[in-house]
């Protein structure tokens, strides 16, 4: 099984450090979300794994080699922002130019995407809108098949559609080519069912590596009335909650000790929501791992 470790990572910029003895691995056969608020030190770790910068200390590894100036071991990773590499271009020429450079690029996957999104072949990289902008650089990540996939905001400037689109596509390329697939996002709740294992970034250090169901297993959420759940959650670690109303949802901590009350009702915890509530509390928690 082919495996992406980072060892100690520290990132270094002047005087700001944005990423601090990260250590953590990433395996083929999982989709991961690399999930963390703006600042976070989410770009520079997808630039580290591309070989884009180098690690002011510590290392990055693919299958126990350095990532940095290893020529072999970087066309087995990609990431979106390579679609920026030839702007003049059409979306056509782009992509069989792109093709060169990834040996296990496949023209018609990119063509049979591009069709279904509608993205128009004979227009310039440049001067496409956002949204068709990130969809040609989902494709070319996509359809390059490359062992670990890192996708940055794949959903950016995406309509309801095209969005829903992305996610069957993100499937239908899993299960045909099981690889490794990173999704960088901000929309957490959106992308929660593709996830099956989530990576936690806060303030340039790892705040968590685990498997989303044992992530989500960390809590449960309990609804009702403002002063019923507020009587129930009185002892409990709470996370934290929610108000429409005069209908209050709580966010617990560990599992409910059994049936919920007639007037309660019992859930699963929302990854966006624990996301909010685990970065929000990560001063006074630490590390939760």
């Amino acid at each position: 099984m082919s495996q992406l470790t980072y060892e100690h990572v520290t990132m270094q910029f002047q005087d700001v450090t944005a990423l601090e003895n990260v250590s953590f691995t990433l395996e083929s056969g999982h989709i991961y979300g690399l999930l963390g608020r703006n600042g976070a030190g989410k770009s520079t770790l997808l630039s580290l794994s591309a070989g884009w910068r180098r690690q002011t200390s510590g290392r990055v590894l693919l299958d126990g080699d350095p990532v940095w100036e290893n020529a072999a071991a970087l066309r087995q990773i990609v990431c979106t922002s390579d679609g920026n590499l030839f702007p003049s271009m059409t979306v056509e020429k782009g992509m069989r130019w792109y093709a060169r450079y990834r040996p296990g690029f496949s023209m018609d996957e990119a063509l049979d995407m591009a069709g279904r999104f509608e993205l128009p072949l004979r227009s310039k990289i440049q001067s496409l809108s956002t949204g068709y902008g990130t969809i040609f650089k989902m494709i070319v990540a996509l359809a390059s098949n490359a062992p670990f996939t890192f996708l940055d905001e794949p959903i950016l400037g995406l309509d309801a559609n095209h969005r829903d689109l992305f996610y069957r596509l993100v499937v239908e390329h899993f299960a045909h080519n099981p690889r490794c697939i990173v999704i960088s996002t901000h929309l957490i709740e959106e992308c929660a069912a593709l996830l099956d294992h989530v990576v936690v970034l806060h303030r340039g250090r790892l705040l968590l590596d685990e498997d989303t169901e044992r992530t989500l297993s960390r809590g449960y959420s309990v609804t009702g009335p403002a002063a019923a759940v507020a009587a129930y959650a009185a002892g409990r670690s709470v996370y934290g909650e929610q108000n429409l109303g005069g209908m209050t949802t709580a966010y617990l901590e560990g599992r409910p000790e059994g049936p919920a009350p007639s007037n309660l009702e019992f859930g699963r915890l929302d990854l966006q929501q624990l996301f909010i509530q685990l970065t929000n509390d990560s001063e006074r928690r630490g590390n939760i791992k």
